[in-house]
């Protein structure tokens, strides 16, 4: 696949080749047979090229899944010379590398930055925040799957989760300044976090109403995924991921230095605390109208010794193509009080994220979609 959706270029097709002409990509994607085996889809077996030509002004991101994938160096100087980046994602989604020009951005806003990620109690000031969003986004799905669903014992397992939510955020709310500066109010409120999540996903299957035989959800796996809707869930994280990342970026603000998650080499810790919010209602909600509406089968997964699940070329379009196709969708900004792109809210929060951060805000104002 070499397709250009909201000025991304995703490549997921093995073998394909990249090579640049003045300021175009030109894009050469091979044609396999169904029935051949991935490891198998090599240049000498395809049956066919799809060519593309890409004008370099109308792109803002490169992704490309897997190992076989390759770009020229005079496409990467093009890439770098027009800021665009050029991110390298294993098959499932996994962020190895990201490559960028010289940043063009604020160093005052930078500094900023990171002297608050060293203050413990502004990331947990901050951190407060992030999971509030997070719990209410989730509540929010909770109690519209309580709504839909006709069945007793279920409804009455969503409504103990969302009861314990509610509690959850009582108890956010109630945090005082002197509260968020104590020795280990960060770890408690990463604890919170975590119950919350458990929570969550304990009621999960209650979500699908098609397919739960196929599409059974007992816990969380990552890495490698062990089932097809962890498969799904994880994709979508690994999507959702790319645009915080580019979000914060765009705005100034470096995306491996967080304030709720802690930081490690090659982890994106600002990244992940921005995509809290999203979760519940970009991701997850995606996952669960594809599997209820029969957009996403079976045969769209394919199982790999070792029990790991990973998702057939097939697959992986079908939901990059799904994802987009959301982003398109509008909605209200709550804070702005205007209709947006839902592919726009990563950089709207990012935008205030960075607000708050030069003291223009007073605290850090998740979205919470109405």
């Amino acid at each position: 696949m070499g397709d250009v959706i909201q000025n991304t270029l995703y490549l997921t097709t093995p073998a394909t080749f990249v090579a640049r002409d003045h300021l175009t990509l030109q894009v050469e994607v091979p044609v396999y047979a169904p029935e051949l085996p991935p490891e198998e889809r090599t240049r000498e077996h395809a049956t066919d090229w799809r060519k593309l030509s890409i004008p370099i002004h109308h792109l803002e991101s490169v992704c490309t899944f897997g190992p076989r994938i390759t770009l020229t160096a005079p496409v990467l100087d093009l890439c770098w010379e027009h800021g665009v980046s050029v991110n390298y994602l294993t098959e499932g989604g996994y962020l190895q590398a990201r490559v960028t020009g010289v940043a063009d951005t604020s160093v005052t806003l930078r500094r900023t930055h990171f002297r608050a990620a060293d203050v413990p109690a502004k990331c947990a000031a901050v951190a407060r925040q992030i999971i509030a969003g997070k719990i209410q986004n989730s509540r929010n799905s909770l109690l519209r799957a309580a709504r839909e669903t006709g069945n007793a014992e279920e409804q009455s397992s969503l409504g103990a989760v969302t009861d314990t939510m509610a509690r959850q955020l009582h108890e956010l709310g109630r945090l005082t300044a002197s509260d968020l500066g104590r020795e280990g109010a960060l770890d408690a409120l990463r604890g919170s976090e975590g119950l919350a999540g458990q929570q969550y996903f304990s009621v999960f299957r209650f979500f699908l109403k098609q397919q739960r035989e196929s599409f059974g959800f007992t816990t969380r796996s990552r890495r490698p995924p062990r089932d097809r809707i962890n498969c799904l869930l994880s994709f979508l994280y690994a999507l959702v991921r790319h645009d915080c990342i580019a979000a914060l970026t765009a705005v100034g603000l470096d995306p491996f230095v967080g304030f709720l998650h802690a930081e490690r080499p090659n982890r994106p810790a600002l990244a992940l605390d921005l995509m809290e919010e999203f979760r519940a209602w970009i991701a997850d909600r995606l996952a669960i109208t594809l599997i209820n509406r029969r957009q996403i089968g079976p045969e769209h997964f394919r199982e790999r010794e070792g029990g790991a699940v990973e998702f057939t070329d097939a697959g992986r379009r079908l939901v990059i193509t799904a994802f987009q196709e959301r982003k398109k969708e509008t909605m209200q900004h709550p804070l702005l009080e205007q209709n947006l792109r839902i592919g726009q809210m990563p950089f709207i929060q990012a935008r205030i994220l960075a607000r708050h951060l030069r003291g223009d805000l007073q605290e850090y104002l998740p979205l919470v979609p109405k």
